[in-house]
This record gives structure tokens, C-alpha cells and sequence, in this order.
């Protein structure tokens, strides 16, 4: 297996085509996804999935990585900072990136306006952190929309139709924003939407706030869906 890069949130890509450049013969891994790592313990057992999962992959990872970079910027929240130190303080090598600013210009999302599964676009702008791909994407008029973080289940997104538009911090990584609060907070009114967040994550705040001003579907899921939340968004669906 190769030597590997760990990352998590949305690193600066300046940071990245860095490491790519240095580390060529290197693969990046994404920390936030779950490997099936084991449970290292090390932060609280009621905490958000998407931290225990960098947490653990990282010490499971350990003898592979050969270094980490890390957000630790507004384009990730607190948690990315705590756990940056704590790794440090483990003895891994941290590279510290913020990505908070961006330069003006048009906001392209086509991706998130696409006729893709939500499944695909999601992981095609994750994808994209590490490897911008170029192709084209058609527009599909949207039926709903889902707000949000990629999750660490993936299986409830499958209940959603394609032509649902995305909203949230995932569109905003397809733009390049990140930390772009604005852009966050920015829905479809006409939308019947989900506004998804992981149990014990922050945003799950904004997202509760979102839903009921905009009569969505507020939905937060710890580690893997189970079948009250995927009920509630097929009723919703069906409602909608």
C-alpha cells in the first residue's frame, strides 16, 4: 500500500497541489470517511461521527501516514482545531491550513444543480478537493433540495430524488468557499428541503433554524441512519 496523505475539511488547495507536487508518489486520504477503523477512545463517546472517524483513521492510519493536512480555518468548525493539537501532541505531522478568503468573481455550483444522485454529486465535490475534474454538467430543474454536510451514512441520500439541488457547506466546497457564510445560509425558498446535519455537530444548530424558517425537514443522524429518519424524509418527499 502506498505512504499516505491525510486530510480532512477543505484544505487550502495551494496547500494541496503542494503536498501533490512534493508527494507525488503518495495517495491523499480522506479522514472524514469511515474505513471501519476501531474505536480509539481518545475524545468523548457522544461525539460528532465525522471527528471520531478523523480520530480514528488517523491512529489506525498511523504507520502510513506521512503527515496530515489539516483545516483548521472557518471552513471547519472548532472540533478541526482541537483535534489538529491533538494529534500534534500523539506525535503526528501537522500541516495547519486555513482557507477563509476567496477571490470575487461568478459562483459556479454545477454540480449541485446537476441530475446526478445526490450520492454522486456529493461524492464528486469531495472528490474534487484532491482532483478537480473538468467535465460538463446539464442543469436539472430541481423538485427539492437538501442542506447540508456529506454524511457518514450515505444510504438515506438514496431516498432523495435526483433532481434535488444542494444547498449548505457542500455546495459551498464545490465553489471553492468553504468558510463562505453567506453562500451557506442561501436555499431555495421554493424548495421543499432536508436540512441534514451529523448528531453532535455544530451546525446542526443553523440547520434546526433553516428547516423551521424555511417549513424543511430538519433531520440529524449520529452514525448510520436508521429507519425513524428515513421515514421521516420519505413522508417528507411524499408532503413535499
Amino acid at each position: 500500500m502506498k505512504k499516505l496523505i491525510g486530510f480532512w475539511g477543505f484544505p487550502n488547495p495551494k496547500v494541496m497541489q503542494e503536498y501533490t507536487r512534493k508527494h507525488d508518489e503518495y495517495e491523499f486520504c480522506d479522514l472524514c470517511v469511515e474505513y471501519g477503523a476501531p474505536k480509539s477512545a481518545v475524545i468523548p463517546e457522544a461525539n460528532c461521527k465525522i471527528i471520531a472517524n478523523i480520530l480514528d483513521n488517523a491512529i489506525f492510519f498511523k504507520d502510513k501516514l506521512e503527515c496530515i493536512v489539516a483545516s483548521v480555518g472557518k471552513e471547519k468548525c472548532d472540533s478541526g482545531r482541537y483535534i489538529a493539537k491533538i494529534l500534534k501532541d500523539m506525535g503526528f505531522s501537522i500541516i495547519e491550513s486555513k482557507y477563509e478568503s476567496y477571490a470575487d468573481g461568478e459562483i459556479l455550483t454545477p454540480i449541485s444543480t446537476s441530475g446526478l444522485s445526490v450520492r454522486e454529486k456529493i461524492t464528486r465535490i469531495t472528490t474534487n478537493i484532491i482532483k478537480e475534474d473538468f467535465e460538463t454538467y446539464t442543469y436539472c430543474e430541481p423538485v427539492m433540495g437538501f442542506w447540508g454536510v456529506p454524511p457518514n451514512d450515505f444510504s438515506f441520500l438514496d431516498l432523495l430524488p435526483d433532481a434535488t439541488h444542494l444547498f449548505g457547506w457542500v455546495r459551498c466546497v464545490e465553489a471553492k468557499r468553504p468558510a463562505d457564510e453567506e453562500l451557506e445560509l442561501m436555499v431555495d425558498e421554493n424548495l421543499p428541503t432536508v436540512f441534514f446535519s451529523q448528531t453532535f455537530c455544530s451546525k446542526n444548530q443553523i440547520a434546526k433554524y433553516l428547516a423551521k424558517k424555511h417549513s424543511g425537514l430538519f433531520i440529524d443522524v449520529d452514525d448510520t441512519a436508521n429507519n425513524s429518519a428515513k421515514a421521516k424524509i420519505e413522508a417528507f418527499i411524499r408532503l413535499g
